[in-house]
C-alpha cells in the first residue's frame, strides 16, 4: 500500500482474486469525510467483518443497522467523561505496580520487556474496569487469568476465536449470579446489565450483554497497549521530546484521582500521545462496503464494492502533514492543529461510529505517563528500526525491550 499510494495517489483500485472483485483505497481526507460521515448510510461494514464476528459476536464493532444503533444508544452514557473518572485509582494502582516492578527488574540489572509490560497493564485496566470485584472470582475459580490469552497469542485466526469465544460462559455466569443475588459493582458488566433503551425501556439480552463484554475486553486492551508501546518507543528515540515531557510531568505533579480536567495541565503530554497516534495508529485501516453507487476521488464506485481507508496513510499524506514521517509533537499544539482538515487525524474513526472508548483510552494512557514518567525514563536495549507489523491492529513486529533509569 505504501508503494502503491506513491505511485497511484490518493485513489486507487487493486482486484482481489479470492474475492473475484475489485477494492477501492482512499486516502483524502475529503473521501474519509464521504465515507465516515456525509454519505455513512451508504456504507456498511466491509471486508474481514465476518472473521472478527466470530471473535466477539455481535458487538458493538461488528453489529450493524438497528441493532448497532440500538446498542449504541445505550452503552454511550458508560463513556461518559465522570464516569470513567471513577476508575482513576484503578488505572493508577495498576500502572504504579507496573512500575515497581521495571525499576524492582532494573535493580536485578535485567532490561524489562516494554511491549509485553504495556499489553499486560492495558488487560488488567480493562478487566478490572468491566469485572471489578468480580474479577478476583473469576480468576479464582479458573485457577489462572483466562482472559491473559490475548496477550500471549498474536493469532486472530478462528481456533483464537473459538477459544475465546469460551470465555463468554464464564462471563454469563456472572451476569447470572449477579442478578439472583442482587449483588451491584461499579464497573461496565453493571452499567451494561442495567442500560435501557429509551424508546422502548428494555435492556440487553444476556446474548447481547455477553458479546459487548468480549468486546470491551478485546478493543479496550489491544489497542491501547499498542498506542502506548509506540509512545514510550518514540520517546526513548527522541529524547528532547522526552525532556519536555518531563519537564511538564514534573510541575504538575501527581495528579492522583485526577478528573478529566486536571488532564488540561498536560498539553505537551497530550501533544506526545497525539502524535504516537498519528504515526501509529492501532486500527490502522477501516473497510466499508458500499450499498448504493458513490463517487470518491472523482470517480463512479459501483454498489457492493468493498473501500479501505486507512488512517496510517490519511495521518501521513504530505498535501496535510510536514515531514509526515517525522515524530513532531509541536503539530498538534492549538497554533499547528488550527486549520488542518478535521479528516486528516481520525486515529479513533469518526462518524457516527467513531470508537466509543476514545475517551477512556486518552484518559488511561494520559494516567499512566502521569505516574510514570516522573518515576523512570526507558532506554532502548536494542538499536534499529522499529518494525511494523499491520494485522488487525498495528502492532511492532518485534517486542521493545528497555532499560529502566529510576529518575
Amino acid at each position: 500500500m505504501t508503494r502503491w499510494s506513491r505511485e497511484y495517489g490518493d485513489t486507487y483500485r487493486v482486484f482481489a482474486p479470492d474475492r473475484g472483485s475489485w477494492t477501492w483505497v482512499i486516502q483524502h481526507p475529503d473521501d474519509v469525510k464521504r465515507v465516515l460521515v456525509t454519505n455513512h448510510r451508504n456504507y456498511t461494514k466491509g471486508v474481514g467483518i465476518d472473521r472478527v464476528r466470530l471473535l466477539l459476536g455481535n458487538g458493538i464493532m461488528t453489529s450493524e443497522g438497528g441493532t448497532w444503533r440500538r446498542q449504541r444508544r445505550m452503552m454511550q452514557p458508560a463513556f461518559h467523561r465522570r464516569i470513567i473518572e471513577q476508575f482513576a485509582g484503578v488505572v493508577q494502582t495498576l500502572s504504579n505496580a507496573t512500575v515497581d516492578g521495571w525499576l524492582a527488574a532494573a535493580g536485578r540489572g535485567e532490561t524489562v520487556n516494554l511491549t509485553e509490560s504495556m499489553s499486560e497493564l492495558a488487560l488488567d485496566v480493562v478487566l478490572h474496569a468491566i469485572f471489578s470485584h468480580d474479577l478476583g472470582r473469576l480468576v479464582s475459580d479458573l485457577t489462572d487469568n483466562p482472559f491473559m490469552m490475548v496477550t500471549k497469542e498474536s493469532r486472530r485466526d478462528p481456533r483464537f476465536a473459538y477459544e475465546f469465544r469460551q470465555l463468554g460462559k464464564h462471563v454469563l455466569k456472572l451476569v447470572r449470579q449477579r442478578r439472583s443475588r442482587g449483588t451491584r459493582h461499579f464497573d461496565f458488566t453493571q452499567m451494561l446489565m442495567e442500560a435501557v433503551d429509551p424508546d422502548t425501556g428494555q435492556g440487553m439480552t444476556e446474548r447481547e450483554i455477553t458479546d459487548e463484554i468480549l468486546t470491551l475486553v478485546v478493543a479496550g486492551h489491544e489497542t491501547t497497549a499498542s498506542a502506548l508501546n509506540w509512545t514510550w518507543w518514540l520517546l526513548s528515540q527522541h529524547p528532547d521530546n522526552e525532556r519536555r515531557l518531563h519537564e511538564e510531568q514534573d510541575m504538575a505533579g501527581d495528579l492522583g484521582l485526577a478528573r478529566y480536567a486536571d488532564l488540561d495541565r498536560l498539553p505537551f503530554t497530550r501533544q506526545v500521545l497525539h502524535e504516537s497516534l498519528r504515526l501509529y495508529p492501532p486500527g490502522w485501516l477501516l473497510t466499508r462496503r458500499t450499498i448504493g453507487p458513490d463517487r470518491l476521488g472523482g470517480h463512479a464506485v459501483p454498489p457492493g464494492t468493498d473501500v479501505f481507508l486507512s488512517p496510517y496513510f490519511v495521518h501521513r499524506h504530505p498535501q496535510f502533514w510536514d515531514n509526515p514521517q517525522g515524530f513532531d509533537p509541536d503539530r498538534f499544539n492549538p497554533g499547528q492543529a488550527e486549520g488542518r482538515h478535521k479528516f486528516a487525524y481520525i486515529p479513533f474513526a469518526a462518524g457516527p461510529r467513531h470508537c466509543i472508548g476514545e475517551n477512556f483510552s486518552l484518559y488511561e494512557m494520559m494516567m499512566h505517563l502521569n505516574g510514570a514518567t516522573r518515576r523512570v525514563r526507558l532506554r532502548p536495549a536494542d538499536t534499529g528500526v522499529a518494525p511494523v507489523e499491520a494485522r488487525i491492529n498495528l502492532r511492532s513486529a518485534r517486542d521493545f525491550h528497555m532499560r529502566v533509569e529510576k529518575r
